[in-house]
């Protein structure tokens, strides 16, 4: 039963947390620098204890003992994409809960270079990295971890094939079969995408699945309904003009991304072609704009928060040597239906 802590001037010191909770200042030090490792009633002591006498962890003076910084490095590509805002929510709450600390860093437009990899981890000082970035070439990741094989990697979101690391992904090629099967069932049979940028896995594995699932169910696409862009507006803004110079099109358009899918019904829309009326438009990832743009968009919702979740889950479990390095986390995803996408003209 943990006393009464009696007032004092002076900062509390651990051995007044081990005084109050009836246990030794080593398993003060348990609870606080490695929890698992100890019983939940005596977690729970010690923590009451620290509360009580406002006991403060000299975080420096540890991370210099234990050889850790307690933080991790999460390289994402765009952080101006509001798609990856929850995903960094999720890490960071996660990683929080377990006193660690989330380094942010945009690796651009282009792909990094090796070089510049491993000195963002150095310049970091993390304890490990999260890749949300699958535009880096399997030989250059190859040499970042020949150079860092200290550094437990993980990736979410995207990942970079070949590559010996934990990944937390979506279910991408169930994500695109669903929207497929949605358009099929309201009577769609000529069916077109647009993609993301052809070095980005996720592009690829979209519109590999794409092409699958029309394949299996019989419809038709073409080269020429397959449009290489961006995730970006400004790319979907270009594959509307490109639409709508066809004389034979698709009736339903099927997008890597929502921000795709918002440039293309505003092309579209610019061009005298009404979604859903003239042709359906689906998104994927379900981003915090798709219920109230006009009309509100049809896409695949991905479990972000909870992708940084398990993702943050994965990095720690690597560092404690818990975790398998070839696990892949492929999370469910689900279809939200809107009015972006309706029954196939006639």
């Amino acid at each position: 039963m943990v006393q009464k802590a009696k007032p004092t001037n002076r900062a509390p010191k651990v051995v007044d947390v081990a005084r109050l909770a009836g246990v030794s200042t080593a398993t003060v030090s348990r609870v606080l620098n490695d929890p698992e490792k100890v019983s939940q009633n005596t977690r729970e002591a010690v923590l009451a204890a620290v509360k009580e006498t406002g006991y403060r962890i000299n975080r420096a003076a540890r991370n210099l003992r234990t050889n850790s910084t307690r933080s991790i490095l999460a390289l994402v590509p765009n952080l101006s994409n509001p798609f990856f805002s929850n995903i960094l929510s999720g890490l960071e709450r996660a990683l929080n809960a377990e006193d660690y600390s989330l380094l942010v860093t945009d690796s651009g437009d282009a792909p990094l270079t090796p070089d510049q990899m491993d000195r963002l981890i150095a310049a970091g000082q993390a304890d490990g990295l999260i890749v949300l970035d699958g535009s880096i070439s399997q030989a250059d990741f190859a040499e970042v971890q020949a150079n860092n094989p200290s550094c437990p990697i993980v990736f979410a979101c995207e990942w970079v094939n070949d590559v010996n690391c934990p990944s937390v992904r979506a279910d991408n090629v169930g994500g695109v079969a669903t929207l497929v099967d949605h358009l099929w069932e309201n009577g769609h049979r000529r069916f077109g995408h647009v993609m993301g940028p052809t070095s980005n896995v996720l592009s690829t594995v979209r519109r590999d699945a794409f092409v699958t699932r029309v394949s299996e169910l019989g419809g038709e696409t073409r080269n020429p309904w397959i449009l290489q862009g961006t995730f970006s507006i400004d790319a979907g803004r270009a594959a509307a003009e490109a639409i709508s110079a066809m004389s034979d099109r698709p009736t339903a358009w099927i997008c890597a991304s929502d921000q795709i899918a918002f440039g293309l019904i505003s092309g579209l829309t610019r061009a005298g072609i009404n979604v859903p009326d003239d042709a359906s438009v689906a998104g994927f990832d379900n981003i915090e704009m798709t219920e109230v743009f006009n009309p509100p968009l049809t896409t695949i919702h991905q479990p972000r928060n909870k992708m940084g979740h398990q993702a943050a889950q994965s990095i720690l479990e690597l560092i404690r040597g818990q975790e398998n390095r070839a696990q892949v986390h492929i999370l469910p995803v689900q279809l939200v239906n809107r009015e972006s996408t309706g029954p196939a003209p006639r």
